[in-house]
């Protein structure tokens, strides 16, 4: 009896198995899950995670500190402004993969652009794919350098999981040619990303004018390392037609939604970060820096009080009010304290009512940039469509014009315009480096919150704006100013052949202090 309850039971669980074996396949694939790539889906997800990546560790802490916008008391957040930790620099580098929920941006564009090559009529797809990949990867080697570039996103396609690290100087001569390439391809009779693409809902005439755009970016990056290639390419995208117009400028915009990925990230990083709390200590110690805001009351720059308040206590001390007096606003200076200080809630911070709201809009390339560009490119005679001053005068009106589009109290009257201008005219009888460093800081205020990526590579291009360094005991730099994001310590674990190599060729260290290819 007992061998036949036995026989029985094992037979009755042979057929258990069988069956679960039968269906094995079906309960282990994930029913949500896509099997197949979806290039709109795709290329939305990799327009977002391109800008907005790292921003509290990289454009704020790091470039936003070091840049001198912004600084802190405390020392681990410090990278940029006592210099003092290195790791906020590393997270930039998940834009190659990492979490698999969210893969990485180098991998998401390299399937778009595999799915949409193979059929003539996603063309434009095409081209707006390689653009958007020369922006995130003219970002990744002006943060990095030498990185993995041309075997970079295929290890799921060619099972590479070692990439090799490519030199800047064949990254930048290939980001120009997809960028010529591109803008060269498009069909103003085929089909486009459409609404899956957040920036020109697939206008191709305004995508062929940001690539042109990116590219005379790219171009004067050149113009210490190789003057030469730097005029072709510059002249190459004057002619092609750049972002000259309000209308054409290049903005992702956002919602004050209840889910946190639909809100602006910089107003959700900096509120997260460092001012949800009106009064009080910040979680980062972070406030304005003195050298912002020293430069814009002394210029009386209307665009102070737009971006920058002072939170006043009512009279029996429980509730503030946001005051963007001129006089009230002071900024904190950079690597002075390891401590709250006294006064720390007497200086300024940013503005609720335009920088910290989560619908407001992010700025991707915009026209007062494109004529800032143009004012050098007369400077060094590569440009006669205005002189430099009327570039420069334009770029002025449409940076502080642009600050409308984050509500009412982002509104510069044209009053306050021309008296800025007319009290800070552009210096036309001045000497070339005087020039140079009038366009360079304005840039520094112009292009600040839309890109502090951009102001830290011009920076290290031109000089400009001239900045003190600080000297913090034990900082990382010798008290200079940080020059490079630092490779994460995973690479010489995963890649360390190609990442020695790479490290090698550029000077044998991976340090903020290590310098870029185009930086002489």
């Amino acid at each position: 009896m007992n061998k036949f309850l036995k026989l029985s039971y094992m037979a009755a669980m042979a057929a258990f198995i069988s069956s679960c074996d039968n269906n094995f396949e079906e309960m282990n694939v994930n029913p949500n899950a896509s099997t197949e790539v979806v290039p709109g889906f795709l290329f939305t997800r990799t327009q977002l995670s391109t800008v907005s990546n790292n921003f509290t560790g990289a454009a704020y802490l790091t470039i936003g500190g070091s840049m001198q916008h912004f600084a802190t008391y405390k020392e681990v957040p410090a990278a940029g402004d006592k210099y003092f930790n290195y790791s906020y620099s590393t997270g930039s580098w998940a834009l190659f993969g990492g979490d698999p929920a969210t893969a990485g941006a180098v991998i998401d564009i390299a399937q778009v652009i595999e799915a949409v090559k193979v059929s003539p009529d996603d063309i434009n797809k095409l081209s707006a794919a390689r653009i958007w990949k020369a922006y995130l990867y003219h970002r990744l080697t002006d943060l990095y350098g030498d990185i993995p570039y041309s075997e970079a996103g295929r290890a799921l396609t060619d099972k590479n999981f070692t990439p090799k690290y490519d030199t800047q100087a064949s990254i930048y001569a290939d980001l120009l040619k997809e960028l010529d390439e591109s803008i060269a391809a498009f069909d103003a009779a085929k089909a486009t990303f459409a609404n899956s693409d957040l920036m020109y809902g697939g206008d191709i005439i305004k995508w062929k004018k940001f690539g042109y755009s990116l590219m005379l970016r790219l171009g004067m990056r050149l113009t210490e390392v190789d003057p030469a290639m730097a005029e072709t390419w510059v002249k190459k995208a004057i002619a092609g037609g750049v972002i000259t117009a309000d209308a054409d400028l290049a903005k992702i915009d956002y919602v004050d939604g209840s889910i946190t990925a639909s809100r602006n990230f910089i107003s959700a990083g900096l509120m997260s970060t460092d001012y949800v709390n009106p009064g009080g200590d910040n979680v980062e110690g972070g406030k304005f820096a003195k050298t912002l805001i020293d430069h814009l009351k002394t210029s009386n720059d209307p665009r102070l009080n737009v971006i920058s308040i002072v939170w006043v206590p009512s009279a029996d001390g429980k509730s503030f009010t946001a005051d963007t007096t001129t006089a009230l606003q002071k900024g904190m200076p950079n690597a002075a304290f390891n401590s709250l200080p006294g006064d720390f809630n007497s200086y300024s911070e940013p503005n609720p009512a335009t920088i910290l709201k989560y619908s407001a809009p992010l700025l991707v390339l915009t026209p007062a940039e494109m004529h800032l560009l143009l004012a050098e490119a007369n400077l060094r005679g590569w440009y006669s469509g205005a002189t430099a001053e009327a570039s420069y005068n334009t770029a002025v009106t449409s940076g502080m014009k642009q600050w409308t589009l984050f509500g009412t109290a982002g509104v510069i009257s044209d009053a306050r315009i021309a008296a800025y201008l007319k009290a800070n005219p552009f210096n036309a009888a001045g000497t070339l480096a005087q020039k140079m460093e009038q366009i360079g800081t304005q840039k520094w205020v112009t292009l600040f919150l839309e890109d502090e990526y951009e102001i830290f590579s011009n920076w290290r291009r031109t000089g400009y704006p001239k900045l003190t360094p600080t000297n913090y005991p034990g900082n990382l730099t010798g008290g200079q100013i940080p020059t490079r994001f630092v490779i994460p310590d995973s690479e010489e674990q995963y890649n360390q052949v190609n990442f020695y190599e790479a490290r090698t060729r550029q000077g044998g260290t991976n340090t903020l202090s290590s310098v870029v290819w185009w930086d002489k």
